[in-house]
């Protein structure tokens, strides 16, 4: 099964059709940290993570993992962590993505495996398909209401990918 991000608003899903929204600045192929734009191409898909103070852990057969108020996603490319889940500790000194927020993007979100294996640095971290109230443009990642996006988690498995076109 492939999930299939036709154009900067429109997501693809066995017979579902799903309003979304991208990067700013759009598609690209040479995705660099921070420019705003989604990375072109198919991607596998990690764990789903969930704030459980918030919402219900949500039916998937994807792995399914609650977030914690010291959880972050390292956007570092100075760090060995970078593109990955990390532990947020008092004197840090490495630039993270909070993954405990305010607002509700990250009550659910599923890591799109994108620079995940061998991250390459500065080529791109924290792509994520997350929740959106409004479809304003992302910093680089595919965001969807949550009721859309509570559909898809209960479609997709494991072997799941993401196409981005």
């Amino acid at each position: 099964m492939i999930i299939i991000v036709k154009n900067k608003d429109t997501l693809l899903i066995d017979d579902f059709k799903f309003k979304c929204s991208i990067g700013k600045k759009g598609v690209c192929n040479k995705k660099v940290e921070g420019d705003l734009t989604t990375p072109k191409g198919l991607f596998n898909l990690g764990n789903i993570y969930y704030r459980s103070d918030r919402v219900q852990k949500p039916f998937s057969k994807l792995k399914s993992i609650s977030i914690k108020k010291n959880m972050g996603w390292c956007d570092d490319p100075n760090s060995k962590s970078y593109n990955k889940l990390i532990k947020i500790k008092k004197n840090l000194k490495i630039s993270h993505e909070k993954l405990y927020r305010k607002d509700h993007k990250y009550d659910f979100f599923i890591l799109i495996k994108y620079n995940y294996k061998n991250p390459i640095k500065l080529k791109g971290s924290a792509i994520f398909l997350h929740l959106t109230k409004n479809y304003l443009p992302t910093k680089g990642c595919v965001a969807l209401s949550e009721k859309d996006f509570l559909i898809l988690a209960k479609l997709i498995n494991k072997k799941t990918k993401i196409k981005i076109n």
